[in-house]
């Protein structure tokens, strides 16, 4: 038996149904706003897995037919997630991920179809209600609900899941998500908006947030929840846990000391080879059982010091930077590098300038047609970047993840492409890391595209805030460890220049974080925000005024839409004539703006005479020097400019009776023309004799 909830919301019709579709898996629930409508299914299996993790995936797809489309390309059909895809699937996993029992380990799939695309309003928060409805009636053990809104501001104005035309006049854009009394996921960018903005922001969503968790609670009160499964939990033998605690907590204790992440990795794996021979003839196979044990003794550990005593494994107050190390300029033939060091975190980052020929084309259902993309930041995070082996294989959701992030950053802050038609490509090589290397990718990234003279607003710096929290007690974290984020309560990471924010993203594993505590991670993500961009500004603090002999150098011009296929010519003979004879990139818009590349000034220079010259329109009265091209009994035919003759009459050739064209002018002969008049059939009429009048000579 189907159940369906149909409510208006933000404007437009949410419509939740389930029983319907897909009725095999746990639960299944179709969920429509305006005409964009996702299927979202939960399945678990049975019996735990051998991982000593929580394996659950979340699968954002996009079937081409939700808008009537065809996929590109030869394989006319779905293939790997784009990163739209990816990024949607991360979003919606974040928010649930916490929510299940910590010793459950079921392996668990969240899967979302989106199958109908309006173009108008984003699947992606749809997705998430979905997601937590299907929870909600599935057995699958799970402690929600939760929901997401995308909240932005147009002239001032809030609004909710604004349509995509809407997001093109917005200055503020951040995904919210939560349960009915706090904050748990936010992801988004701004235009330097300030902390109390943010916080707004994310208040509206709040109160967006409640008003959906209670459409659920309508639609599964309606339906029914499947009672939920009893599942085995896993968790480490209580008594090698007492075993480990016994014998190795000082010791523990110690190596949460040691700063270096490197040489503390060491203490502590060699003691948990140790208390592993020590306890292997007492228990079968003790290996997951100690490493469980310890990590979470290393949990305990920290978090009674930091709240305690105030005091961090590398010995830093709760609101103190790492050690910053800047330089740019560091790679010759790129162009725009730096290399940013934040402690043991190190991005190095390096900007490439291209041209329209560079940018990436996209095509999703949430537009018409095929859109392109001029700026693109790619993160890569090698195994060695943590002193491991991991072989190379496609990017990770992470990395695409923490690309997207940097890349919000920035985006806001480059030029007009008007003002700098460059594709601009950013990679962020991590070469160590130790917390927040996302941010140092901001960090290097601005330096990068300074260093390659991209005129940029101002630069931009990011820092990841941390928390710990017991009870009433809370120690907030500027600028965490790896360490401190795995086993702390909140990743928040802020992005910015000198005037607010440009990126956030924030993760929160506490229940009932305050405004107040909110606000004060702000106010201390801006303290650090404004340091880091002091010790930056110290390496380089504009943009550079000349770009790299390597760079393209770009310009444009605007020529009669008419003329385009001259400047292309027979099967693109003329234009490739150009590009190899100058060493020019030349692109041609429908609209008639030519976009002229090159390394070589001279070259670009050259590039745009000729174009110039081909799409001259001639001009009556002018002397033009040409080129003969042909010579008959009555006359000669000029070239006067590249593709455009004219008669040049026996007679208009000298003063006097010319009895033989050849006898003044020969095929190939450089000659001066004039000009005299265009007839009503575009038919050019020359005079040799006039042009070399002395008062008309040119």
């Amino acid at each position: 038996m189907s159940h369906r909830i149909e409510k208006e919301f933000h404007g437009r019709t949410l419509i939740i149904e389930t029983g319907r579709m897909a009725r095999q898996a746990d639960a299944a629930v179709y969920v429509q706003y305006g005409e964009t409508g996702l299927l979202v299914t939960t399945t678990a299996e049975r019996k735990p897995t051998h991982l000593p993790f929580f394996p659950l995936t979340v699968e954002y797809r996009e079937k081409t037919y939700a808008a009537g489309k065809f996929p590109g390309g030869f394989i006319k059909r779905e293939t790997r997630p784009g990163d739209k895809e990816t990024i949607s699937a991360r979003q919606i996993d974040r928010p649930l991920r916490p929510l299940f029992p910590e010793d459950y380990r079921q392996e668990t799939q969240v899967v979302c179809f989106v199958v109908s695309a309006d173009q108008e309003n984003d699947g992606d928060v749809i997705g998430m209600l979905g997601a937590s409805t299907a929870l909600m009636l599935s057995p699958i053990p799970w402690d929600g609900p939760i929901a997401g809104v995308r909240v932005a501001r147009m002239d001032g104005k809030w609004l909710v899941n604004p349509t995509f035309q809407d997001l093109e006049m917005c200055d503020l854009e951040i995904v919210v998500a939560g349960s009915e009394d706090s904050i748990v996921m936010v992801e988004g960018a701004c235009l330097e908006a300030t902390e109390d903005e943010f916080l707004e922001a994310m208040q509206v969503g709040q109160d967006a947030i409640r008003e959906l968790i209670g459409i659920q609670r309508e639609l599964v009160a309606a339906a029914g929840a499947k009672e939920k499964f009893e599942y085995e939990p896993v968790g480490p033998n209580p008594d090698v846990v007492a075993r480990v605690n016994d014998s190795a907590t000082d010791r523990v204790g110690d190596a949460l000391r040691i700063a270096d992440k490197e040489e503390r990795g060491r203490t502590l794996s060699a003691l948990r080879t140790e208390l592993i021979e020590a306890l292997e003839d007492e228990f079968p196979e003790p290996d997951k059982d100690v490493g469980t044990a310890l990590s979470k003794l290393e949990k305990r550990i920290m978090r009674e010091r930091i709240l305690r005593d105030g005091e961090r494994i590398d010995g830093r107050g709760s609101n103190e930077v790492r050690d910053i190390d800047c330089e740019v300029g560091l790679l010759p033939r790129t162009h725009g590098s730096a290399l940013f060091t934040r402690g043991q975190t190190q991005s190095l980052a390096v900007t490439t300038l291209g041209t329209v020929r560079d940018e990436q084309r996209i095509d999703s259902v949430d537009v018409r047609e095929e859109t392109s993309k001029s700026f693109m930041l790619h993160y890569n995070f090698p195994g060695f970047s943590t002193g491991e082996v991991r072989m190379f294989r496609g990017t990770s959701r992470r990395e695409t993840g923490h690309g997207m992030l940097a890349e919000r950053a920035l985006q806001a802050l480059l030029p007009a492409y008007e003002d700098f038609p460059y594709t601009i490509r950013v990679v962020s090589d991590i070469l160590e890391s130790n917390g927040s290397s996302s941010m140092a990718s901001v960090c290097g990234g601005s330096l990068s595209l300074m260093d390659a003279g991209v005129p940029m607003r101002a630069p931009c710096a990011g820092i990841a805030m941390g928390l710990i929290k017991e009870g009433d007690q809370v120690e907030i974290l500027t600028d965490i460890l790896g360490i401190e984020d795995a086993l702390g309560d909140m990743d928040f990471k802020v992005a910015g220049t000198e005037r607010g924010i440009t990126a956030v993203q924030m993760d929160i594993k506490a229940d009932g974080l305050s405004v107040e505590t909110m606000r004060e991670a702000l106010s201390r993500a801006r303290d650090a925000r404004l340091h880091i961009l002091g010790v930056m500004k110290e390496t380089l603090a504009t943009a550079r005024d000349d770009m790299s002999p390597h760079a393209p150098r770009i310009m444009t011009i605007q020529i009669n839409p008419e003329k385009i296929g001259e400047v292309i010519g027979p099967k693109g003979k003329t234009i490739r004539m150009i590009q190899e004879e100058t060493g020019a990139d030349i692109n041609i818009e429908d609209t008639g703006v030519v976009t002229i590349a090159a390394v070589s000034g001279e070259g670009g220079e050259r590039a745009r005479e000729m174009v110039e010259a081909i799409v001259e329109e001639p001009e009556v009265g002018r002397v033009y020097r040409g080129v003969v091209k042909n010579t008959t009994d009555f006359g000669a035919f000029v070239e006067i400019i590249p593709g455009v003759e004219g008669l040049c009459h026996i007679s208009e050739l000298e003063e006097g009776r010319t009895e033989k064209t050849e006898d003044v002018v020969k095929p190939g002969d450089e000659v001066k023309v004039k000009l005299l008049a265009v007839d009503d059939r575009g038919r050019l009429k020359l005079s040799r004799r006039a042009a070399m009048a002395p008062a008309e000579d040119a």
